[in-house]
């Protein structure tokens, strides 16, 4: 088996703590280099998975890997990631939300297309014990934004 091969039968796998803890794995390599970024197209397309957890984890390695997109292959996509503001999913939705702060530091080219997501997110698909974090969570990072687009 391939490295991509592994990357994508781990990330996967049915046992979900094996393959939390890879995924935490894959995150803290990719914070140190670009090992995992030829996998961007492999990654992008677990974002459309069934399997919400899935999900999760190839939006947390997505965005610990935006440091490392030299090419702006984050431009093309954006939109299917960002689609996951308003993922099926509440925890899924939260986890992109909360993972966009680290894509607008590492790519701020993207931070309008972020903000206008986040600003036109419709919460109402949510239970309403949900809505409430989502939307904390999105009034966080665009706090953040804010905050970092003074220094830029």
């Amino acid at each position: 088996m391939n490295e991509r091969e592994e990357l994508l039968a781990r990330l996967t796998d049915r046992d979900t703590k094996a393959a939390c803890a890879y995924a935490d794995a894959v995150v803290a390599e990719s914070q140190e280099s670009d090992r995992y970024s030829p996998y961007l197209d492999d990654l992008t397309a677990l974002l459309r998975h069934k399997n919400s957890l899935v999900r999760n984890r190839a939006i947390s390695i997505l965005a610990a890997n935006a440091r490392w997109d030299s090419k702006n292959r984050y431009d093309a996509l954006m939109d299917e990631f960002l689609s996951h503001v308003t993922d099926e999913k509440p925890i899924t939705a939260r986890r992109c939300v909360q993972a966009l702060w680290s894509i607008s530091a590492a790519k701020p080219n993207l931070i309008p297309r972020i903000r206008s997501a986040l600003e036109s997110a419709d919460l109402t698909r949510y239970r309403d014990s949900m809505q409430p974090l989502i939307l904390k969570d999105i009034l966080n990072v665009l706090q953040e934004i804010a905050e970092l687009e003074k220094g830029i």
